[in-house]
């Protein structure tokens, strides 16, 4: 067993756990936050897309004990224009995936904030400037949606970065 503080969504958790155990285990079995989804526990679909000091990442894959003294958010952490947004723009249907496609938007707005290039950007050789649909549907494809809302969750995230 480890014993690990885990400081989440402004507090801190005092765990006692496997070494093994992933972030999204020990969120949602430990912890009882269970707005963050295990999809296909690949790393794959994003459906347990946390932050970790604001980097988006797959909680499936990430041990646990590896985030000690990190701040993490998860859905039920955030106070953000996008969950609005996400409504106003029909960005959802069955709801499973939002909360990763929610976490993983507000990661891919501070990384296009900060100039981190995309696959596009690089191969158009533009940085900064607005987002454009083809932008937001690259700096989102880890995140997927069996539903199909992807046209809403495009113009969600479209609406926010202005």
């Amino acid at each position: 067993m480890a014993e690990i503080s885990l400081r989440v969504n402004g507090s801190a958790h005092e765990l006692d756990i496997q070494p093994q155990v992933s972030l999204l285990d020990a969120l949602r079995e430990h912890l009882g936050l269970t707005g963050t989804k295990k999809g296909c526990d690949q790393g794959a679909c994003g459906a347990c897309t946390v932050l970790a000091d604001g980097e988006r990442i797959n909680s499936c894959l990430a041990p646990a004990v590896q985030y000690e003294g990190r701040e993490i958010t998860t859905i039920e952490g955030i106070g953000h224009p996008l969950q609005e947004a996400f409504v106003h723009a029909d960005g959802l249907q069955c709801g499973y995936c939002t909360p990763g496609q929610i976490c993983s938007a507000i990661g891919m707005l501070a990384e296009h904030k900060d100039g981190m290039p995309s696959a596009v950007t690089e191969h158009l050789a533009v940085t900064g400037g607005e987002l454009d649909d083809a932008e937001i549907r690259e700096r989102m494809s880890g995140n997927l949606c069996r539903c199909g809302a992807y046209n809403g969750i495009v113009s969600a995230i479209r609406e926010v970065a202005g």
